[in-house]
Order: C-alpha cells, then structure tokens, then sequence
C-alpha cells in the first residue's frame, strides 16, 4: 500500500517583522531593524528576546539583547513589510503593543518599553514552578511526569482536592502516549476501555495528596514564586527562527533534514508526517497510512538513511513507513501479523548507518522485543528482547546506533545501556556510574562511536566510551534540565534539549563549559535534537511538541 496525498499546505513568505519606532534611510545590507529594550525596573535589560513576525506569514524571527540592552536584526532576515514585534523576559510585558513597517532598504528601529507585569503566574515555565512549589525534590519529580502531555498550569491552576485528582489519574491512564488536553486519544483492549487497576491508584495516591496541596484547592496561592535569570552573555548571541504547523494540534515530535535542506516532523498525536522549506516557509503535511484504524494515531522517530529515503515509526498501527522526499511516496512496512497485539507501538527507527549490512533497527515497545528490518526484502526478522551471555536482559527506549550499525539500548526505566552484536545477536550490558536511577532516554553516537545520551533521571548529558568502557557526565547549570535527546556537533560539542525549563543546552566537553539558550516560546517541550553539521557553524533544529512549531535556532558564535 502506498500513499502520497498531500493533506494540508500552508505557504508563508520567509520574512521577519518588528514593531515601533522611527525609520531611518540606510544602505541596503543595513539592520532591517534594531533598537533597545528598557524598563523603569531596568534602565538597561540584557537577555530580553525580541520576535518578529511579518503579517501573513507563519514565521517569526528572534534574537536577544546583548549586555548594553540593544538588539539588532541582522541583514537579509526581515524582508520588507508590516511586522508584530513580541518578546521573552520573565516578568516583564511591552507596555503596549507594538508594530513597525520596515522599508526594502532596511534602517528601521524601535525602542521597546517594558513594565514589570501584574501577572507573574502566567509567565513561569514548568522548571520555574517545579522550584516554586514547597515541598522535597522526591515530590517536585512526580510533576515532571505531568508534562509529557501537557504544561504544568494545568494542575498547578486546578482547585481539584485528592479525590478528584484520583479520578484524573484513572482517566488519564485510558490515554495514549500522544494525547494532549487538545487531543487525546483513547487506547483499547479487544474493545474495552483500558481499566486501571487499583493498586495502580492506590500508588498514585501520594501524588494526588501532593498536587492538592500545590494548587488553588485550598485558597489563593500561598507560597513565593521563583524564576530563572535571563540570558546573559554568549546565550544572547543566536538567532531563532520558528515555524507555525497549520494545526493547533500539531505535535512535531522530532524534526531531521533531508538531503535537501528541508525540515520533516514526525506528529505524536496525528497520522502525518510534516515537510518545511526553510527558505520560503511553506509547510506541507502528508498522511501516513493507518494500518490499525481503532489504535492511536501518531508517529515518534523520523530520520533519514544514506540513500536519502526517510523512515518513520507509527507507535500503535504497529510498524514503520518509508518516506521518498522527491515523489513524496509513503510505503508502509506493518511488524509480522503473528506479533501484533492491541499493545504493539514502534517507537524507534534507526536506518542512520543501514549501509553497513542493509539492515534498519527497531522495536516493539510493548514487548520491548527487537526487529532487524532488511532493506532487500522488505522483511522483518525478530531478535527479541535483549540479552546478554549470561541470559540478563535489558528492555529500552532509545535506540541509536553505531557506525557498525550496532543498536545501543538505553533503558530509560533503570540505569544501565546495552549493546546487540548484530551478528550474534548478543548484548553487552553496562551500569551507569554516576548515578542512581538515571533513566538513559535517547541520545546519538559521535565521529568516535562514543555514545551521547540524555539521562533525563538525574539531570546529567552522559558520555559512554566503548573501548575504556568508562562514563562521564555533564550536569546543566539551568535547574531541571532533565534532557530528553543528546547529540555532538562536528566540532566536538554537544546539544541537549529540555522539557521542562525551555532551554537548549551546547556543552564544551573538553572545557566543560555550558551555554543555556532560552527558547522563544514558553513552555518549549523539546524532545529530539537534530544537529545541522552542513552549515558552516552547527545549527540546531527541534519540534516545540506542545506549541505547534518548529524552531531553527542558529549560534553565532
């Protein structure tokens, strides 16, 4: 079965925007637009993000004030029209709103006045509530579950008491991994609505007494809140560019490049598959087969194989769907009949190094069972769950793998990984050192086939070197991190991403310096990075997978 329909386009000129004052005659590689940011709390206000977004368009361009307050547009980026101008720094809002039209010979400039905002609440992002809540770091963790689906205003703003969060937990339960409050989709057994068992409950009992306590179920709230400095030298010097999806309900999950040039997403929640020319702004959205009409729709890992060709894994239709960028031809490959149950989910693809021996690594996450996929036949063969020599098993999450195309495992439940020999079918396990409980989630293996992981338990960027056999670890300077991808650049640096304080983190191993960039949007939920090693400096691309957009964030520096 083939499919190559186009679903829904949307077109939007490659252009910025900005907003305020006078406009002055300059040459034609002049700053389309520049200014100052300033507040009667702060005369000059380093680390302030400035957006603009040109009328009729789906972009929006960014930078950051650097350390004197001014900011300034570099030239090319905003092209000639009527823009918006919107801004990032906590506490604070524009006194009023502000638009600018920029002329064709650029010039234009706009001083940015802001006050200290009456609304605080609303600005904090979920790592600045997580350290505003009273209570021990064992109980500000259960928050961190929350916001796989969701931002944490949710129940932070409720007036649920223990009850009724109780009956949220067991509802919540009955949801699919790619459910939002704006999308959620139920999973089924034979039928039947999944039922929750009671000890299950009884477990989350602790967490439903301590959200109770947290949000406005006992009166307005009591405790102080607390929010993260702005961004301060070298993180003020980037430049991001987000891209609207032209659904709300958008969930771009992972974000590669094909040969191109062009952005594809994978959606959490829907069945497409996302395309993004980066130039023009153009996205266009392409439905993938649905193999299991009453399971879950959604799709978690794109990336691309040597040949060009993407491939994609559809979490509960059960299998893998092959993506041919030029003609735009989706071929679907479902795992064996005889495997398939109503828990089958495909969660990683791994085609990066299939060169190797025409083999694609992936998954049955339900039965943490591995597939060899062949590329020459089109047919699956089953490893199973892996295992080591002495008969210990180890079931993961992440899936990369190395240039022997060998899959690493990163048991994202505990705290070790594994490695399969793909001739033997054997794995080598190891324990990581640094931590307990450190819950490796994803991560990639470098030019040297070290292995860089998130592991998103402890907070820390995890480096594993296979010929030492020894770890190493990074830990973030911004609270919460807890990383949920790890990737090296070129250059020997590594980019770590957040779903929880809305930073991308670029660590200097062999310095282990790091810089924080503070994302545009709040509640940024950052899940794969994908590192851009054509560019002449490495730049960075992620889906914010619960605001619908995909940002291209480029240091300059």
């Amino acid at each position: 079965m083939r499919t190559g329909n186009i679903l829904l386009s949307v077109g939007a000129a490659f252009a910025a925007v900005f907003l305020g004052g006078g406009i002055h005659p300059s040459a034609q590689n002049a700053a389309p637009l520049s200014g100052k940011v300033s507040s009667p709390a702060e005369p000059v206000m380093e680390g302030v993000i400035v957006g603009a977004k040109k009328d009729g368009t789906n972009v929006t361009v960014s930078v950051v004030s650097d350390d004197k307050g001014n900011f300034s547009f570099p030239a090319g980026r905003l092209s000639a029209g009527h823009y918006k101008l919107s801004i990032r720094a906590v506490g604070y809002d524009l006194q009023s709103p502000m638009e600018i039209d920029i002329p064709a010979a650029g010039g234009a400039t706009a001083d940015i006045k802001l006050d200290t905002t009456r609304n605080l609440e609303k600005q904090l992002n979920n790592a600045e509530w997580i350290m505003s809540v009273p209570g021990n770091d064992k109980q500000r963790e259960m928050l961190t579950s929350c916001v796989g689906c969701h931002n944490l205003q949710r129940p932070l703003f409720s007036m649920h008491n223990p009850e009724a969060f109780q009956e949220i937990f067991a509802r919540m339960q009955t949801y699919s991994s790619g459910s939002t409050p704006l999308n959620f989709q139920r999973l089924f057994v034979d039928g039947e609505r999944v039922r929750v068992r009671p000890q299950e409950a009884e477990a989350n009992r602790p967490r439903a007494e301590f959200f109770a306590k947290i949000n406005l179920s006992n009166g307005p709230r009591s405790y102080p809140l607390k929010t993260l400095p702005r961004p301060t030298g070298r993180a003020t010097r980037v430049i991001y560019t987000r891209y609207d999806l032209p659904r709300a309900i958008a969930e771009p999950h992972d974000v590669v490049l094909s040969h191109d040039g062009h952005a594809w997403y994978s959606d959490f929640g829907s069945a497409v598959v996302g395309e993004i020319d980066p130039v023009s702004g153009k996205v266009t959205e392409y439905p993938l087969p649905i193999l299991k009409p009453k399971s879950p729709k959604g799709s978690l890992q794109i990336a691309v194989d040597p040949k060009g060709f993407l491939w994609v894994s559809m979490m509960m239709q059960g299998g893998l769907a092959k993506i041919d960028p030029k003609t735009k031809e989706i071929t679907p490959y479902p795992f064996p009949a005889e495997d398939q149950t109503t828990s089958t989910y495909a969660s990683m693809v791994a085609p990066q190094h299939s060169d190797v021996d025409g083999v694609i690594w992936t998954g049955d996450q339900g039965k943490h069972s591995l597939y060899k996929f062949h590329t020459d036949t089109g047919t699956y063969e089953k490893v199973g769950v892996a295992t080591d020599e002495k008969g210990n098993k180890i079931e993961g999450y992440g899936m990369p793998t190395d240039s022997k195309n060998r899959p690493y495992i990163l048991e994202f439940r505990d705290t070790r990984i594994g490695r399969v020999d793909p001739q033997t079918n054997v794995a080598k396990i190891w324990s990581v050192t640094f931590g307990q409980r450190t819950r490796p989630r994803r991560g990639r293996v470098d030019s040297q086939d070290r292995l860089w992981f998130a592991a998103f338990g402890t907070g820390h960027i995890g480096m594993f070197d296979p010929v030492t056999e020894q770890f190493a670890s990074y830990l973030p300077p911004t609270p919460w991190a807890n990383p949920y991808d790890v990737e090296a650049d070129k250059n020997g640096e590594v980019w770590a991403g957040s779903m929880l304080n809305d930073r991308l983190t670029r660590l200097d191993p062999k310095e282990g310096k790091f810089v924080d960039y503070l994302m545009p949007g709040q509640f940024t939920n950052i899940r794969r990075i994908f590192v851009d090693n054509k560019t002449a400096r490495p730049t960075i691309w992620i889906g914010d997978n619960h605001g619908a957009n995909v940002v291209h964030v480029e240091p300059l520096d």
